[in-house]
């Protein structure tokens, strides 16, 4: 059992939800970005989306482009993120890290090589944002075959017809994109998301994660309470951009996992 599965059967047994916080790898430099990442577990954190920087990240709201503009002016490659997974890695062999980006990266590096150095690194799973299912030979089927899940998203436009598709080769959980159009748009409301997700369940038995848009504690309980839990990205990414420092960052993060944790 991977570190992914291993958490959320250790969140059912507790009868708890989960809380997924994403972070940009190198936003605003190395040491200040692992300082965070670091403290993410014990804010409450179960499981850490990080984001590879990437020129062009079509999905991503103006916060997230914008913080990944800085961590490539600061030096952050592909390589770089997977030092930091090793150094958070020495620390903490248990939070599993999902990484979260675009393609181009991963195959200007190679499939292969990528998939092995990112599990040597301690990478759990996957998120790419840009190859659908009818590219699993690519990287998904690969990333399967190398221990590492490979998660997938669901939108309010996956009907019944393409449900069954977005979930062939998924592993993990899947990740429900709240509403429609960029990261860091309008906040989700539990009543609309409740029959989505639950028609996404009965169809699957991976937990579901719902994402965009949430940015206080009560948003966050709110759509913990009718899913298996809920991310926040761009609110948490916002926050390391106003300049705060890390600590309080961090406790704007266990604000969000505590209104998680109380549904």
């Amino acid at each position: 059992m991977g570190r992914i599965d291993a958490k959320f059967a250790e969140l059912r047994a507790k009868g708890r939800k989960a809380f997924v916080s994403y972070v940009m790898a190198g936003d605003p430099g190395f040491d200040t970005s692992l300082a965070l990442v670091r403290g993410l577990p014990e804010a409450g954190v179960d499981i850490i989306e990080l984001g590879l920087p990437f020129t062009d990240p079509m999905a991503d709201g103006e916060t997230i482009q914008l913080a990944g503009q800085r961590a490539l002016a600061g030096g952050m490659t592909l390589l770089r993120t997977l030092d930091l997974v090793r150094a958070f890695r020495k620390d903490d062999n248990v939070t599993p890290i999902v990484l979260m980006g675009y393609y181009n990266p991963i195959y200007s590096r190679g499939v292969d090589r990528f998939l092995a150095e990112a599990k040597e690194a301690g990478i759990d799973g996957l998120i790419v944002v840009d190859l659908p299912p009818e590219e699993d030979s690519e990287l998904c089927i690969p990333a399967q075959a190398a221990g590492l899940n490979f998660i997938r998203l669901a939108t309010p436009t996956t009907d019944d017809a393409r449900l069954p598709k977005v979930l062939t080769n998924t592993s993990g959980f899947l990740y429900y994109v709240s509403i429609t159009g960029i990261t860091g748009a309008a906040a989700p409301q539990a009543v609309d998301v409740a029959p989505e997700v639950a028609r996404i369940k009965a169809a699957t038995d991976l937990p579901v994660i719902v994402g965009f848009g949430i940015r206080t504690p009560e948003a966050s309980q709110a759509i913990a309470e009718i899913a298996d839990g809920c991310v926040v990205g761009s609110a948490i990414v916002a926050e390391m951009a106003s300049g705060k420092p890390v600590e309080q960052v961090l406790e704007f993060v266990r604000g969000l996992a505590e209104g998680a944790h109380r549904a």
